[in-house]
């Protein structure tokens, strides 16, 4: 295990430049290969992949139309979030513990606030370009 008082750089913060980026982007794509395995992600990937064209054609300019597709991906990013907090959570253990408890409703609660806040950003978009004129 390595000395937490160790000032050695760990090796992976020693790259720079594009060989920075690129390592970056493999971790990247690995983790949203790890959230393809959470349903809920899938889920949402697969609301996201019909949400995300429509915002072009309900969205009135393109601000509108940017807000439209930010709340879709902020749902996703959320998810991803929670993701890593439960697996965080379940490496240290899966016994019962009140702060793993905490830990777990607290991304839960943070992926239910951003689908309640893309749907009413949808449903406000939604009624102006259907229902409002």
């Amino acid at each position: 295990m390595p000395d937490p008082t160790s000032s050695a750089p760990h090796p992976h913060k020693q790259r720079t430049g594009l060989r920075r980026l690129w390592h970056a982007t493999g971790y990247s794509l690995t983790g949203l290969r790890a959230g393809w395995e959470e349903k809920a992600f899938r889920q949402e990937v697969c609301l996201a992949a019909l949400l995300l064209p429509s915002s072009f054609y309900v969205g009135r300019d393109w601000m509108q139309t940017a807000v439209l597709a930010a709340v879709v991906v902020l749902v996703l990013i959320t998810e991803l979030l929670n993701s890593g907090i439960e697996a965080a959570i379940d490496r240290i253990g899966h016994e019962l513990h009140p702060l793993s408890k905490r830990a777990k409703d607290l991304g839960s609660a943070a992926v239910l606030l951003s689908l309640l806040l893309c749907a009413a950003v949808w449903a406000a978009a939604l009624y102006q370009r259907f229902l409002h004129g």
